[in-house]
């Protein structure tokens, strides 16, 4: 999940105006349960337990357990994972948006699972139980990290398709790990699966928040923001988003440098897309209040171009009803189907209808606003 931040009004009143509050506001993704306290040390400790993260490493370099991913540099990643019963067909790596953790994917992952598709997740590095939890870790690191489980994941499943997808954050990643960056190689993936990707980029911001947030980092870089007073509806989905402000293990408030790091990110992500030139599956909701329209057409229109005699190599699909959190939304069960449905047939249209478009407009459509 990725957070609209509003700076703490206790902190931020001798740093600097309303107005500059304001423009940070209007940058920072966010969605709306970061009204929340952040759980107790005590918690967090637990949680970490429970999920296996604090059990000593017995696997020398890189590896995947039951509960961990243990990435390169031996840093243990708490890991969740949902097999089939009978036979797998395809596996998909599932990436967490900003300040969420694995258990994001434990929705539609189940039924995934029940259409023979095994779906891996992991906390990572800086959120869940992860290392540098708090802290951001890097662009290049948290890539990286998806390329080598990815690597990882096809040894242990030779001849099956593997899939990256990532929500929000954790599209922004899939989509320096499917292209490289900094030194990391391509992940070897036969396709990526985007859901609203962080991709608002400095290109696509306005003058003012760029600036605010670029003072902001010099002067108040440990400066913690918060959700709280911002009207932003990130799902229709009440219970689930009830769930998230009480779990522990989601953050409720991120440094002012963390964030500074995750517009970096979108920064690569955004620039990376003339580089991504394999199957994808692109998907947003038409009440998506986080990722703005105009960020997420630069980034379609950076895309190569599509061969006309390769269809479903590039799949847009545009959810009318849909919010930011579109496999948790009330209708996520319809988006996991066509996730799904792609991954295992890449050439058949979509059950949902979804990636139904005139080729000769700009996509995402302008948003027409709420029914």
């Amino acid at each position: 999940m990725i957070w609209y931040w509003q700076v703490n009004r206790r902190k931020a009143a001798a740093a600097r105006s309303r107005g500059s509050r304001a423009a940070i506001a209007a940058l920072l993704l966010a969605a709306a349960t970061g009204c929340a306290a952040e759980a107790p040390p005590e918690q967090i400790a637990s949680a970490r337990v429970a999920t296996g993260s604090a059990i000593p490493n017995p696997v020398p370099g890189p590896a995947i357990t039951d509960t961990a991913f243990i990435a390169a540099d031996g840093a243990r990643l708490p890991l969740r994972r949902w097999l089939p019963r009978r036979e797998i067909k395809a596996v998909i790596l599932a990436l967490h948006g900003f300040n969420d953790y694995s258990n994001a994917f434990a929705m539609p992952a189940a039924l995934w699972a029940e259409r023979g598709i095994a779906t891996y997740a992991y906390d990572q590095r800086g959120f869940g139980g992860a290392p540098l939890r708090r802290r951001w870790a890097g662009s290049a690191r948290l890539a990286g990290d998806a390329v080598m489980a990815t690597r990882l994941l096809r040894a242990i499943y030779p001849g099956r398709p593997i899939y990256l997808l990532g929500e929000s954050m954790g599209g922004a990643i899939a989509v320096l790990a499917a292209t490289g960056t900094e030194g990391v190689p391509p992940a070897a993936a036969d396709g990526v699966i985007l859901s609203a990707p962080a991709v608002w980029g400095r290109a696509t911001m306005d003058l003012w928040p760029r600036l605010a947030l670029f003072a902001a980092v010099r002067f108040v870089p440990e400066l913690t923001l918060t959700g709280r007073g911002l009207d932003i509806k990130p799902s229709d989905n009440l219970p689930m988003l009830k769930a998230l402000i009480k779990d522990p293990m989601v953050i409720k408030g991120s440094r002012v440098a963390t964030i500074y790091g995750l517009v970096d990110l979108m920064d690569l992500a955004l620039e990376a897309a003339p580089r991504l030139d394999m199957p994808v599956l692109l998907m947003y909701g038409a009440r998506d209040e986080i990722v703005p329209r105009e960020a997420l057409a630069k980034f379609v229109g950076g895309l190569p171009p599509d061969p006309a005699d390769t269809s479903g190599r590039r799949r847009l699909a545009y959810y009318q009803h849909g919010y930011h959190l579109l496999l948790r939304d009330l209708e996520g069960a319809v988006v996991t189907g066509d996730v799904a449905n792609w991954v295992l047939d890449r050439r058949a249209p979509l059950p949902s209808q979804a990636d139904r478009r005139d080729p000769a407009r700009v996509w995402p459509p302008e948003k027409q606003g709420r029914s």
